[in-house]
C-alpha cells in the first residue's frame, strides 16, 4: 500500500521532472527521494520513470498514477484546511434543543453575537417542551440543551450531564401600577391582584401556590401560558402583573432594545426557578459545541449574578 510520503515525493518528481529539484522542494536529500521512488516502483512492480540525460521521464502508467495521486493530495489539503477552520471555530455545525422561551431571543442573540467571527458556522435551534428537550439530549442527537431543571430527568438513565442554574422569579408590573412604587412584593401585597404566570403543569405555578399558602393567601391567577415570554403582553396591556423568570426578562429586554417601560420587582419570600444546561454524555463534544456551551453558561451566570439565589 502506498504511503503519504511516497505520494508526496512522487507528485513532486512529476511536477519538477527532476529528483534533485524535488528533493529541494521537499527539504529532503536526493538519495532519500530516489529511494522513495524506487520503493514505489518495487511496491507496484513496474517502472514509473525512464532516466535520460540526468532527468526522469514518466511512462504512461506514471501519468495515470499522478492524476490519482494529485486528487488524493488535494483532498488531504482540503481536509487539513477544514480541520484548521473547525479548530479556529470558523466553520462547523451546532445543534441546540431548548424549551420555547430561550429560543425566541436569548439563544439567537448569543449566536448572532458570534456570527461575524464565525460566518461559516451553521446552527440549528429546535424548540420543545422541557421533557422533550431531555429526550432529545438522551438520544445523543444534539450538542446542547436548555430546559427547566427536572431532577428526575437530570441524568436521564446516565445518558446526559446537566448543569444547574438557580434563579429567583420576579414580578413585572406596569410603571403606572400601584405596586410599581415597591422594590419587592409579598403575597400580602399581591393578594387579590390579577396575576399571569405559567400553567398548572409547570413547577413555578406550584411554587407560587406554596409560597402564598404560607401566609394563608390564594393567588389570583387569571392568565396562564406555556412559557414566560408571552406573559409580558398581559402586563403591557394592563391586564395583570406577571411572575416571570429572569432569563425571559433578559429576552424581553432584547426584544425591546432595552426600552422597557415596566417595573421589575423582587418577590419575598422567593419563588425559585431552576434551569438545566444539558450535554449528551456519550456524544463527544466538538470544539464548537464546547465554545457555545461556555458562552451560554457565561450568559446564564451573568443573569444569576443579577437574580440568582
Amino acid at each position: 500500500m502506498l504511503k503519504l510520503n511516497q505520494l508526496q515525493a512522487f507528485n513532486e518528481v512529476m511536477l519538477t521532472g527532476s529528483i534533485s529539484q524535488a528533493a529541494r522542494h521537499l527539504h529532503r536529500t536526493q538519495s532519500s527521494v530516489s529511494a522513495t521512488i524506487a520503493g514505489i516502483e518495487d511496491d507496484l512492480q513496474m517502472k514509473l520513470f525512464e532516466r535520460r540525460g540526468g532527468r526522469v521521464h514518466p511512462v504512461p502508467e506514471a501519468r495515470y498514477l499522478h492524476s490519482e495521486c494529485g486528487e488524493i493530495l488535494r483532498r488531504l489539503e482540503t481536509v487539513s484546511e477544514n480541520m484548521h477552520r473547525i479548530r479556529s471555530l470558523q466553520t462547523g455545525e451546532l445543534n441546540i434543543a431548548t424549551m420555547p422561551g430561550p429560543s425566541v431571543f436569548f439563544l439567537p442573540n448569543l449566536i448572532a453575537k458570534h456570527g461575524s467571527d464565525h460566518p461559516n458556522v451553521r446552527t440549528n435551534v429546535v424548540s420543545r417542551s422541557s421533557e422533550g428537550v431531555y429526550r432529545l439530549m438522551a438520544g445523543q442527537r444534539y450538542d446542547i440543551g436548555l430546559a427547566d431543571y427536572i431532577p428526575e430527568f437530570s441524568t436521564e438513565a446516565n445518558l446526559i450531564n446537566t448543569d444547574l442554574f438557580e434563579f429567583r422569579c420576579l414580578c413585572v408590573v406596569l410603571e403606572s401600577h400601584p405596586l410599581a412604587t415597591n422594590d419587592t412584593v409579598t403575597p400580602q401585597d399581591l393578594s387579590g391582584v390579577t396575576m399571569a404566570t405559567l400553567g398548572e403543569e409547570h413547577a413555578v405555578h406550584g411554587e407560587i401556590h406554596r409560597v402564598f399558602a404560607q401566609f394563608n393567601f390564594r393567588p389570583n391567577i387569571r392568565h396562564t401560558t406555556q412559557y414566560f415570554l408571552s406573559l409580558f403582553t398581559y402586563v403591557e396591556q394592563g391586564l395583570a402583573c406577571a411572575i416571570v423568570d429572569p432569563v425571559s426578562l433578559e429576552s424581553y429586554r432584547l426584544h425591546k432594545n432595552g426600552d422597557v417601560r415596566l417595573k421589575v420587582l423582587g418577590i419575598e419570600p422567593e419563588i425559585p426557578f431552576r434551569m438545566g444546561l444539558i450535554t449528551p454524555k456519550h456524544r463527544p463534544a466538538s470544539t464548537l459545541s464546547n465554545y457555545f456551551h461556555d458562552s451560554i453558561s457565561n450568559a446564564l451566570e451573568r443573569v444569576t449574578g443579577k437574580f440568582g439565589r
